[in-house]
C-alpha cells in the first residue's frame, strides 16, 4: 500500500500533436465510492484499486494532506470481467496520454537542492497523464501529475496549457464522476 500524491488540473487548450505520445485505454468501474474501490481495465492488465484518505496520524504529520491511501491488487481477465458487472453507476472510460513533464516544472533552485527529483525528472519517471474521456463524459479533458512527496507537489509550476488546479475537487475525481447525474 502506498501513498498517491497527485494533482490535478483542468485544461485550456491542446495546441500539440497528441499522437506522438504514448497511451494506454482505460475503463473502469466503482464498487464503492467512498473509501473509492474500482476495478480497472489499463489495455491488457486488470486490477482492483482501494484508494481511501489516509488516518488521521498520518494527516497530522502532513501540513497539507493532497495525498491518499492507495492499494492495488492484480485480476486476471474473467475476474474483472465478472466483478466490473458488479460496478454502480456510470462507467468510465478514457485515453490517457503520456505526456513529458513541462521543462518549467519546478526552478533551477528547487531541482538543485534536490537531485533525486531532478534525476526523476531526466529519467522521464515523472509525467503528465491527460485524461481525455469518452462517453457518457465526452468532452472532459483533464491532466495530473503524481510527485514523490509533498513538498514537490507544492512547488511545482503547471504546464502553460493547464486551466484550474481542482486537486482534491471530488467534481473532478472518477469516482464521483461515477455517480454523476448524465
Amino acid at each position: 500500500m502506498g501513498i498517491e500524491i497527485e494533482k490535478k488540473f483542468t485544461v485550456k487548450e491542446i495546441s500539440f500533436d497528441l499522437d506522438k505520445y504514448p497511451f494506454h485505454e482505460i475503463e473502469q468501474g466503482y464498487l464503492n465510492v467512498h473509501p473509492a474501490i474500482r476495478v480497472r481495465r489499463q489495455d491488457d492488465i486488470y486490477y482492483m484499486t482501494y484508494k481511501g484518505t489516509p488516518d488521521s496520524s498520518f494527516a497530522d504529520k502532513k501540513s497539507e494532506n493532497i495525498g491518499q491511501l492507495e492499494y492495488n491488487m492484480p485480476l486476471d481477465k474473467a475476474s474483472y470481467e465478472h466483478m466490473v458487472l458488479k460496478a454502480d453507476g456510470n462507467f468510465i472510460r478514457k485515453k490517457r496520454y503520456l505526456i513529458p513533464l513541462n521543462e518549467d516544472a519546478f526552478s533551477a533552485e528547487y531541482l538543485e537542492a534536490n537531485p533525486d527529483l531532478k534525476e526523476q525528472i531526466k529519467k522521464g519517471e515523472i509525467k503528465i497523464e491527460l485524461d481525455i474521456f469518452k462517453a457518457p463524459f465526452e468532452g472532459r479533458i483533464l491532466a495530473e501529475v503524481e510527485f514523490p512527496s509533498e513538498e514537490a507537489a507544492r512547488n511545482y509550476h503547471p504546464a502553460a496549457w493547464f486551466d484550474e488546479d481542482v486537486t482534491g475537487n471530488r467534481k473532478y475525481s472518477n469516482s464521483q464522476m461515477s455517480i454523476e447525474k448524465v
